[in-house]
């Protein structure tokens, strides 16, 4: 009853009213939060402090963090997040809402592009039901916040799949497919090129060429004009990489290429190696609270599997997923493209069948492997919903009211969800799970991480440092916290070394230096000052957890007093 009601009202309203109302749902989920919350460690601030230099310098070809070349992905992020920060002019603030923009709209986006592509593929309840799994999913939720690149980088895989569905439904209907349509995948390929470079091949190139070979027919790639549309593609990626090898002597694609791209194949890079699996491992908390029905609809998918539609999808998945398992450096984030896709399958199956429950198979084995992922599934819930009272207890020592309120509007709606899950309602289940995310959300993001005071060291550094900052050109060394996050807050005007080079700048700068020293390392500075001949002075402490490291800080600010 409720899945025909939604289609109905669905079908009742025009394309465009739909897809506006999508989008300010979407939008509106991913907004609280992005003001309040400072540069998320370490990639966040490494974006925003190479986009402000970018700005600051003219310079739009080589990026650069401080005084060392960022040569991981071309500059196209950099660009968007630039155009996003002059638009707003707030360059000298540096807000960091300005560089969030741009992942604000891509993930918005993403997720409407995914219900317009559910929508064409099966119907528009089925669409809507992928759209509320991918924009309520853990990790869009996360990255959709975060000035980094893999809102921007989902956004043209969505649109690459976009262009390629259209072409098949040509194929299935007989008709002509226009010139224009291969112009926009190429052209598409080449941005997701100028984003990070050859990965967006990998569901760009891997799903219409997996496709292809699923359904034995090679014919229809001719659709996407390959003889001449590789030069549309080049066209949008081939001036910057001419600019950038000129100007960085090569140097960019032995780091971009050879060390960054082709390094994470091999070994894990910045330890962040894991097993074969890990993905599927982490899928549960990373796209929940899709996750559990997405495996519920696992029996549904696999008996559909003769349909052209579901093979599109699934050779979007799959070729993804198998590349990313199989190389040695592994994120959560890396699998985020083949999310839409899993959420459409997942919609289809859920508004279509009547009772996923009859599709599982009857053996003991299937029936324990759904019941132990629904209870990690429930698990994760339940972490997630206390996860605001937890936090602040145990690095504020006091709970908000907002985090209570996060815990008790969460789990009714999961009592509720593991009530229609047990009665075969799965559609109404996911809907209240959705429901849930979004009260969780809405309390973490607006209530309780802003206000996480111990793991934001960096505003209260500088803070402190503008309190005692002892003349307008002021140099300071922080010599036991080196996050991003710090330079990007100081304006770039700090620098990251040891203690003893703290101490040689008080030596060379007594009037106007300041060093940023922790507690563990403060013997081996004093040591340092009295080799020199140094007195210091201590202005003031600032203490908390550094979640990159996972290490209590307790900072010291230290100057060299006045004759």
């Amino acid at each position: 009853m409720l899945r025909r009601k939604g289609t109905k009202l669905l079908m009742g309203r025009s394309l465009a009213t739909r897809t506006g109302l999508l989008a300010f749902c979407i939008f509106f989920l991913l907004l609280p939060g992005r003001a309040s919350i400072p540069p998320f460690d370490r990639d966040e601030p490494r974006y925003m402090q190479a986009t402000a230099q970018m700005l600051d310098s003219g310079n739009f070809i080589d990026v650069r963090f401080q005084d060392k070349p960022r040569y991981l992905q071309p500059a196209g992020i950099y660009w968007l997040e630039a155009a996003a920060v002059s638009l707003s002019g707030t360059l000298k603030e540096r807000e960091v809402w300005a560089y969030r923009v741009p992942s604000l709209l891509a993930m918005t986006a993403s997720v409407v592009l995914t219900a317009r592509m559910g929508a064409l593929l099966f119907n528009p309840a089925a669409g809507l039901m992928a759209a509320t799994l991918l924009g309520t999913s853990v990790l869009v939720t996360a990255e959709g916040r975060m000035a980094t690149i893999d809102s921007m980088l989902l956004l043209i895989v969505v649109l690459v799949q976009t262009v390629l569905l259209r072409v098949l439904r040509d194929r299935a209907a007989g008709r002509s497919t226009p010139v224009w349509t291969a112009v926009l995948f190429w052209g598409a390929l080449g941005c997701g090129l100028m984003l990070k470079g050859p990965v967006i091949l990998i569901p760009g190139l891997g799903t219409p060429l997996a496709f292809a070979f699923a359904e034995r027919d090679r014919s229809w790639l001719k659709r996407l004009r390959p003889a001449w549309g590789w030069l549309v593609m080049l066209a949008v990626v081939l001036p910057w990489c001419v600019a950038i090898g000129i100007v960085s002597h090569g140097e960019f694609f032995q780091r971009a290429v050879g060390r960054n791209f082709l390094g994470k194949i091999g070994h894990g890079q910045e330890a962040h190696g894991a097993f074969p699996g890990y993905h599927l491992a982490v899928f549960a908390i990373a796209f929940w609270p899709g996750s559990f029905f997405a495996a519920a609809a696992l029996p549904v998918i696999w008996s559909w599997r003769a349909s052209w539609k579901v093979r599109f999808l699934l050779c979007w998945i799959i070729p993804l997923w198998v590349v990313f398992e199989l190389i040695a450096t592994k994120l959560p984030h890396y699998v985020l493209p083949a999310y839409p896709a899993i959420a459409i399958l997942t919609g289809a199956a859920l508004q279509a069948s009547g009772d996923v429950w009859k599709a599982w198979p009857r053996s003991l084995w299937g029936r324990f492997f759904l019941g132990f992922y629904g209870f990690v599934w429930a698990a994760a819930g339940i972490a997630l919903s206390v996860a605001g009272i937890g936090l602040s207890e145990a690095l504020e020592g006091r709970i908000p009211v907002s985090a209570w309120l996060a815990a008790g509007g969460s789990l009714p709606l999961l009592a509720l969800t593991l009530r229609e899950t047990f009665r075969s309602r799965l559609w109404r289940a996911a809907m209240c799970s959705a429901g849930a995310a979004v009260v969780i959300y809405m309390g973490l993001f607006l209530g309780v991480i802003p206000h996480l005071q111990s793991i934001w060291l960096a505003p209260r550094v500088v803070e402190l440092v503008d309190q005692y900052r002892p003349c307008p050109d002021t140099e300071v060394v922080s010599s036991s916290f080196s996050e991003p996050s710090l330079v990007f807050l100081m304006h770039g005007q700090v620098e990251l070394r040891n203690v003893r080079e703290g101490a040689a700048m008080l030596r060379r700068n007594p009037s106007c230096g300041l060093v940023v020293v922790d507690r563990r390392d403060l013997g081996a500075f004093q040591d340092e000052l009295a080799r020199r001949d140094i007195r210091s002075l201590e202005y003031g402490r600032v203490s908390g957890f550094n979640y990159s490291t996972g290490k209590w800080l307790d900072l010291g600010l230290y100057g060299a007093p006045s004759p």
